[in-house]
């Protein structure tokens, strides 16, 4: 496994997310880390009912899960803990893979930018948000 801790990918997810949606942009964050330290860096408690680990493990819709925050055009689906557990779980299902992709098609036109903030380390849950872009930039070469 590759470790990418502590290059930025929360901060910067929180703070692109924050400048799009005070631009006037519909901006949706994903807090893919059980960290969930964007999910708290954008003042929302982690002690939600319903968080991403909800919507790859289960039924629930990933606009039921979202919150408001600070920023009108800025929403957010929120991580916890709880959302290590979903590694577990995503390994026996069907289209483990493509479970968050799937999630978005019903909202992903409701929202101008849908912006990821992954976890450190390569598993299911960093190959759903992968698998979910249609979008990236490549830190080591700084190109699009």
């Amino acid at each position: 496994d590759y470790i990418w801790g502590g290059v930025g990918k929360t901060t910067t997810s929180v703070n692109l997310s924050t400048i799009l949606a005070k631009r006037g942009n519909k901006v949706m964050l994903i807090d893919a880390d059980p960290q969930g330290n964007a999910t708290s860096g954008l003042g929302i408690d982690k002690d939600v009912e319903n968080s991403l680990y909800d919507v790859l493990v289960s039924e629930v819709d990933i606009k039921s899960v979202l919150e408001d925050t600070c920023v009108k055009t800025l929403k957010l689906c929120p991580s916890n803990m709880s959302l290590a557990g979903a590694e577990v779980e995503l390994v026996s299902m069907m289209s483990r893979e493509q479970r968050l992709k799937e999630k978005l098609e019903d909202v992903k036109d409701e929202f101008d930018y849908i912006i990821i903030d992954c976890p450190p380390s390569l598993g299911l849950i960093t190959l759903n948000s992968l698998t979910a872009s249609n979008f990236s930039f490549n830190l080591r070469t700084r190109k699009f």
